[in-house]
């Protein structure tokens, strides 16, 4: 198989790429290849955990969007690059349950490869840390956690049905959720567990007191939770997190992981039914054997207009890209860099397709804030972040624009139209349907 440009990785740069792409080039010329048959916005993993997102409602097919957009879907995920010769090797395709052989092992050659692979937990050495824990590093690992949440749920109705009243039947009874790390993912999972145990209670899990029952605890290591974002917006996440009984430990190390308790290094120990790992995150280890320059973190090491240093005709974006911009920054892994990688990828590509020279200035990361939901109803955060004054959002209007995020990206892929028209399908699907998940 031939394309002109392949591009590694459906997530938010890289799909946005291969859209953009596809509707100018068409799918001769632009491919795109993904282990998962479905993209789902990977900032909304915290709600298809909790059971309020529904993914078989919020996924998007890669097949759909490869014929509406004009790019050829590659499905299976990237396994070796042979970047002399310019071909990639993509994995062969098993049935889940049988493990029979669906699509065989298939070699890609291309004129331009884009690597956007995304990121996955870094577990910085810290015993038990991958055995017993879950993270929420793309859509199996969140419905894997829901699945989990409601069979505790259960167990913890069917305790609270037989236990003897007293002073402590709470302690005896319940459940507790240890997250680890207080950054955006840890901090909206926890708010977003809150509210969904609330609603599990309304349906069927009627003997569980909430607040008493579902614990709620987020290990911090530094002083305070958001701690890349300006001390106000961390601030009111810390009051909202309060007011839901949810328990923060800050400058808390977390030295082991057993399977029914977490322990710090000051000998602290914090009982754990379901514990959640969100304290790092590193580039998938696959790409150190590639051949390509990498970091101590396995980033892939790329130049300011992201080309992969040293390899021709081979570019990275996105968090497995370790980039430094034209201002000399280092850029962050958010979505934000990736959407904006994306669109400066596709002003080289379309030069190029023009025989004309790719842009001379490097790529410059323009930080435009942060906006992180504590549930449903409250959204606190910064923005312009790249100016000296930032501007503190909080409530409402920073609610609105939390969600317009998630409506720019699907703009980006799907068009102004068809968003609108998702937008209010999945509005009127969530007023018939139950609030969270129960099966």
């Amino acid at each position: 198989m031939q394309g002109d440009i392949v591009i590694v990785g459906g997530g938010a740069g890289g799909l946005e790429l291969a859209c953009k792409l596809g509707r100018k080039l068409g799918p001769e010329r632009v491919a795109l290849v993904d282990s998962r048959l479905y993209h789902v916005w990977k900032p909304s993993l915290h709600e298809v955990a909790a059971g309020t997102l529904d993914i078989h409602q919020e996924g998007l097919s890669y097949q759909m969007l490869a014929r509406d957009c004009g790019f050829t879907f590659v499905f299976g995920a990237m396994t070796g690059l042979d970047a002399a010769n310019r071909q990639l090797t993509v994995a062969p395709v098993r049935a889940p349950d049988e493990g029979e052989e669906v699509l065989p092992e298939r070699r890609i050659g291309y004129r331009a490869l884009v690597i956007a692979v995304g990121s996955t937990s870094n577990y910085f050495g810290v015993p038990g840390a991958r055995e017993h824990t879950i993270s929420l590093n793309a859509t199996e690992d969140a419905e894997r956690f829901r699945l989990r949440l409601l069979r505790l749920l259960a167990q913890a109705q069917e305790r609270k049905e037989h236990v003897t009243p007293g002073p402590d039947a709470g302690a005896r009874t319940g459940l507790d959720i240890v997250i680890i790390g207080g950054g955006a993912t840890g901090v909206e999972l926890a708010a977003e567990l809150r509210e969904a145990s609330r609603v599990y209670a309304s349906y069927g899990f009627n003997k569980l007191q909430v607040l008493r029952d579902v614990r709620i605890t987020i290990l911090e290591g530094a002083p305070r939770i958001l701690a890349p974002l300006p001390e106000r917006v961390s601030a009111a996440a810390a009051r909202l997190l309060a007011q839901r009984a949810i328990r923060v430990v800050p400058d808390c190390r977390v030295a082991r992981i057993e399977a029914h308790q977490v322990s710090d290094n000051q000998g602290n120990t914090y009982p754990s039914d379901l514990c959640v790992w969100a304290a790092g995150i590193r580039a998938p280890e696959f790409l150190g054997s590639l051949g390509l320059p990498t970091t101590k973190g396995g980033q892939i090491e790329v130049d300011g207009h992201l080309r992969v240093q040293g390899v021709e005709h081979v570019y990275a974006l996105g968090d497995c890209a370790a980039c430094k911009d034209g201002h000399g920054q280092t850029v962050p892994p958010r979505a934000q860099a990736a959407h904006q990688q994306a669109d400066y990828l596709l002003k080289t590509f379309l030069h190029l397709e023009a025989n004309r020279p790719p842009p001379d200035a490097p790529y410059v990361y323009r930080d435009y804030g942060s906006l992180v939901s504590i549930g449903r109803e409250n959204t606190v955060g910064n923005l312009m972040g790249s100016l000296r004054a930032s501007w503190f959002v909080e409530g409402f209007l920073a609610r609105i624009m939390y969600t317009s995020l998630h409506l720019m990206h699907h703009q980006a892929i799907l068009g102004s139209l068809r968003t609108g028209v998702l937008a209010l399908a999945r509005f009127l699907i969530r007023r018939t349907t139950p609030l969270v998940k129960l099966h």
